[in-house]
């Protein structure tokens, strides 16, 4: 049995644990509550470009832009979005194993796919294990702006645009609740989906449909990326602050369990104590 310091040392360490991840459970709660807000806002934005893009797209049967072709697949690219600390539970795992999955499943060699990450997480499992990757960001704030992420954006669609791979999807961690998050893999190119807008409206435009996608294209594209982020950023702040509570009371259930063998060790050594006195007074008679 473990001594009585031992035990008394294990339970002051414990508890001072229990107090940082509390600490952090609430940072967590403060910024997943900033988060979510964040992606419901961005919404509104989201439904506006895809509409007036499906619009300008179906309202030109002549458009023949290569972001809404589909092309002979040579090569695949794959947008991973994780997190660059851990202590979320299974938040990178989750999306980590199901890129690798379907890596394994769908390639025999690295000739055959390209991975753009962003999240130091996804970027090292990926790297140590020779995959290609061949765009990374790391850093990006809890609450991040889109200029933060509009480089690597801008490079994934140009990638695609100039034939680095002739298709993209992107996996992330989409947020339903504060206790379930769920891996999302989504085909971010060729948008051949794009007219599946139930809700459809005649825009007049100068100086013609093919110049105006030109440029719309690429931000549809690059918002999507940006809104997949925001909502990955939600899922991590609610997995982080959901690890953290659960992390803080398994501490207070190992605490009581410290405490009561605490109690007992002590009791037994005071008996043992009584009965070596009484012993010493009977041997004394």
């Amino acid at each position: 049995m473990a001594s009585l310091r031992d035990i008394k040392s294990r339970i002051t360490s414990t508890k001072k644990t229990s107090q940082i991840t509390k600490a952090m459970e609430m940072v967590s709660a403060s910024k997943w509550n900033r988060g979510v807000m964040n992606a419901k806002a961005f919404v509104p934005y989201m439904e506006k470009i895809q509409e007036v893009t499906a619009s300008i797209a179906n309202g030109s049967k002549d458009s023949n832009h290569p972001m809404l072709n589909s092309r002979p697949v040579k090569k695949t690219g794959y947008l991973v979005i994780t997190s660059d600390r851990g202590l979320a539970g299974a938040f990178n795992s989750n999306v980590i194993r199901k890129v690798h999955q379907t890596i394994q499943k769908n390639h025999k060699s690295n000739d055959e796919f390209a991975i753009i990450a962003i999240g130091r997480i996804g970027r090292d499992f990926f790297a140590n294990r020779g995959m290609n990757v061949v765009l990374d960001i790391t850093g990006v704030a809890d609450q991040p702006s889109f200029s933060e992420i509009q480089d690597i954006a801008s490079s994934a669609v140009g990638m695609f645009s100039d034939g680095t791979f002739d298709e993209l999807h992107i996996f992330y961690s989409h947020y339903v609740s504060a206790i379930s998050q769920e891996v999302t893999e989504k085909k971010l190119l060729p948008l051949t989906d794009i007219a599946a807008s139930t809700k459809l409206t005649s825009y007049e435009f100068e100086p013609n449909a093919e110049e105006i996608l030109e440029v719309l294209l690429p931000q549809y594209a690059e918002s999507l990326i940006y809104g997949a982020l925001l909502d990955s950023k939600a899922s991590e702040h609610a997995a982080r602050m959901t690890a953290m509570k659960n992390a803080t009371d398994n501490a207070k259930e190992l605490i009581d369990s410290l405490s009561i063998s605490y109690n007992r060790a002590r009791q037994a050594a005071i008996t043992q104590e009584i009965t070596e006195i009484v012993g010493g007074a009977a041997a004394l008679e």
